[in-house]
């Protein structure tokens, strides 16, 4: 097994440590905090991929130990709403995360307090996506963007500031705000209540759980730099905190935008305070305690290491899509260099071009086109796939995967013939459809049905399960049906920035 595949990361520790920060940072706050938090709280594969060991729900989990103390608020951003902006993990878009997090925390036993729409400016989706919210009962607010910000700090506080945007009622002690993402107005959401507590006599405060950077590990560990990696769009940079290290003569890390504003974040609750802060540092406002619970350094580091590598790939990808720009894939191939990272040392990359040749050695390709695909087993087992008229990469690769894992011989047939047969004449014939062969989507489909009647292919559909969280590249970037597969099946995809096809539309 490989070294990647070990546990670096204890979630139990972690737990006891983060559960007790969080409790005595409330006790500094007449019992009122609010507690901002940064990243994901659910599903959070980046952590997941980067602490092998780390359950992506392990905040899910922290929040079920607090749940009797705790209120939540989620933020998303107007412009977000407007833009369609989408989440990579699961390919919805922020609107539609939001509704899946609601759903979500019901299910963990914690409902929201409030949805917070931030940067309101009449946006036609956001009214929408509003008036959806409250016919099901959620109680959502509206803030607007902030008079005088960022330089009138008299102005910002002030009832014309951020005493105009409506006050959040919540109940319990810890108010947990989060938010689908960067940049979806969670900090402003903590100012504005924060100013109507002290407006009306709580004397409430403020604090921040953001896993990453990780603050008191090296700028160069590569566990950091794979942060630097996945905002690369946002351009953050992980530097030292020269705030922390003016007060306390200590060498912590924290990310340039929080390092940049803290000087006018610790003006603003000062004058909402009326008072001097008791935090001296960025630093000084986390609650971060994730470091406590790395075990194994040398895991951590391998797998920061392959993610930078992963990060890259979805760069190129969205450069190739147009999704993102010249200067965001530069900087993206600057922090493999940083590192010494190379494309190749992501293990199923070259196995799945070789695929891709191997395909065109035969001429069994699609259109004149020859695509590879490969999946790295738990055991360290490398099985490729490629296409043919008969379906795409994804499907072959996945299929000859779980007959490696049911033990099935290679030359066995897996889906019937009539059944095959039968989808090709339903796309090509009945809906007049351009691309016959079978995407993922659909061959996990006839795989189920193939399951009915054929013993061998039920074997296999028992081994999908065991795909989950391994590693897979393919040549190109996947059709919607074959991102729809590989993303149900719960792998780490990654593929080069090249299309399968001469259509400039691909529809599935």
């Amino acid at each position: 097994m490989e070294a990647t595949n070990h546990v670096g990361f204890d979630n139990e520790k972690y737990l006891r440590e983060q559960t007790s920060a969080i409790l005595e940072r409330v006790s500094r706050f007449n019992d009122k905090l609010y507690l901002e938090f940064g990243g994901k709280i659910l599903y959070d594969y980046h952590a997941a991929r980067v602490l092998p060991g780390f359950d992506p729900n392990v905040k899910m989990r922290l929040l079920q130990l607090l749940k009797d103390k705790i209120d939540v608020i989620l933020c998303i951003h107007a412009g977000d709403i407007e833009r369609k902006k989408v989440r990579a993990d699961f390919g919805i878009t922020y609107d539609i995360d939001a509704l899946k997090s609601i759903d979500d925390l019901r299910e963990w036993g914690i409902d929201v307090t409030a949805v917070v729409i931030t940067r309101y400016e009449n946006q036609s989706p956001a009214k929408a996506f509003k008036n959806k919210l409250e016919l099901r009962g959620i109680k959502v607010y509206l803030h607007y963007p902030t008079i005088g910000y960022p330089t009138d700090i008299d102005l910002i506080v002030s009832d014309k500031g951020y005493g105009a945007n409506e006050y959040i009622k919540t109940t319990n002690p810890i108010v947990i705000v989060t938010g689908p993402g960067p940049g979806s107005g969670k900090l402003a959401t903590c100012l504005c209540n924060l100013y109507h507590e002290y407006k009306n006599g709580v004397k409430a405060g403020y604090a921040k759980f953001e896993t990453f950077p990780i603050w008191d590990l090296p700028i160069d560990h590569k566990v950091n730099i794979a942060y630097e990696a996945a905002t690369v769009d946002l351009k953050d940079e992980v530097l030292i905190d020269t705030h922390h290290l003016k007060a306390y003569n200590a060498e912590v890390v924290n990310y340039n935008r929080d390092i940049e504003a803290f000087h006018l974040l610790k003006r603003i609750i000062e004058k909402i305070t009326g008072g001097e802060s008791m935090y001296q540092s960025p630093t000084d406002m986390g609650v971060n305690r994730v470091s406590s619970g790395i075990v194994n350094d040398t895991i951590i580091a391998e797998a920061s290491h392959q993610e930078i590598i992963r990060r890259y790939f979805r760069c190129a990808v969205e450069y190739a899509v147009g999704l993102a720009d010249k200067d965001t894939l530069e900087r993206a191939v600057k922090i493999m260099e940083k590192i010494g990272a190379k494309e190749e040392d992501r293990k199923v990359v070259l196995p799945a071009r070789e695929a891709a040749k191997n395909a065109e050695k035969t001429g069994k390709g699609n259109e004149g086109f020859y695509c590879g695909a490969a999946i790295e087993l738990h055991d360290g087992t490398i099985i490729t796939g490629k296409n043919s008229p008969l379906m795409h990469a994804s499907s072959s690769l996945i299929l000859n995967a779980t007959k490696h894992l049911a033990g099935i011989p290679d030359n066995m047939y897996l889906l019937p013939e009539n059944i095959l047969a039968s989808v090709t004449y339903l796309k090509k014939n009945i809906l007049n459809g351009k691309m016959v062969s079978l995407d993922l989507d659909e061959t996990l489909i006839v795989l189920g049905i193939s399951a009915l009647s054929n013993p061998a292919a039920q074997m296999a559909l028992e081994s999908l399960k065991k795909l989950s969280d391994c590693e897979v590249h393919t040549t190109h970037i996947p059709t919607p049906g074959d991102e729809a597969g590989l993303r149900k099946l719960k792998v780490f995809l990654t593929c080069d920035p090249a299309y399968s096809s001469k259509s400039l539309f691909i529809g599935g």
